[in-house]
């Protein structure tokens, strides 16, 4: 296996792992769900720690994007 080879599946498995933190924006979205369903009158304040747990959790994807890409552009050019 070459090392471009070796630089594709590290850049695969980072992007990968950080794929994960879709199971966490799903379960931070059903848990807000549930709680607007037992108490409809803290929808809004649910609704905004909704949001703003999202959006924590998806810049984790965010960044091991840019480790993936880091990964490929620094790594692979050496090689």
């Amino acid at each position: 296996m070459t090392d471009l080879g070796i630089i594709a599946i590290a850049a695969a498995i980072a992007v990968g792992l950080g794929c994960l933190s879709a199971i966490g924006e799903a379960i931070i979205c059903s848990s807000a769900i549930k709680a607007m369903a037992r108490q409809p009158e803290m929808q809004k304040k649910l609704q905004s720690t909704m949001v703003l747990a999202v959006a924590l959790d998806e810049s984790t994807a965010i960044y091991t994007l840019v480790v993936a890409i880091l990964i490929i552009f620094v790594l692979g050019g050496r090689a």
